[in-house]
């Protein structure tokens, strides 16, 4: 949302509930069916909400847009990732085979050397604490949800009343 729409949309909300108040202490007794109707035909709050709703629903669709490109983006990087793999690892079997140690071009050099030693382990639970990292416990707020719901007390915890949220549904 621009800082423009944000400006008239406060304007605007700010002008129509002054239009209400005037209305309401000009017109002590009118019902709350003609003021709505009344602040409808003299205010543009209505079609500045409609606006912005339309605005985050092209938000919403370019959202999921943008999540359908990443996932088909991530899913061709991991074949690409794999197809490097393979090419690196082709080149690796036959430069062993050929007993070729280096290969040397303009535009890059290549050559086999021992790595490192990699670790392996072969079974997690015969190795010593002292080689475990201790992990902060994590609150399990679903559990902690359904727990109050059902009815258990629960210390430190409570369910507290419903917000208010923005519902909009488009066809």
């Amino acid at each position: 949302m621009t800082a423009q729409e944000v400006s008239d949309l406060a304007s605007t909300l700010n002008l129509h509930l002054r239009l209400r108040t005037y209305l309401q202490q000009q017109y002590a007794d009118l019902d709350d069916e003609t003021l709505a109707d009344t602040l409808e035909g003299i205010s543009d709050l209505r079609e500045i909400l409609t606006q912005v709703i339309r605005s985050a629903l092209e938000d919403e669709v370019l959202l999921s847009a943008l999540s359908t490109r990443l996932s088909d983006m991530k899913a061709r990087q991991a074949r690409l990732r794999l197809r490097l793999d393979k090419k690196r690892k082709l080149v690796q079997r036959a430069m062993l085979e050929a007993n070729v140690k280096a290969l040397t071009e303009g535009d890059f050099s290549a050559f086999l050397r021992s790595a490192s030693p990699a670790l392996e382990v072969t079974s997690e639970d015969k190795i010593p604490l002292s080689f475990w990292k201790p992990q902060p416990p994590v609150l399990d707020r679903h559990a902690l949800l359904e727990a109050l719901k059902s009815g258990t007390q629960i210390d430190g915890a409570s369910l507290m009343e419903g917000q208010t949220q923005l519902c909009v549904r488009s066809r």
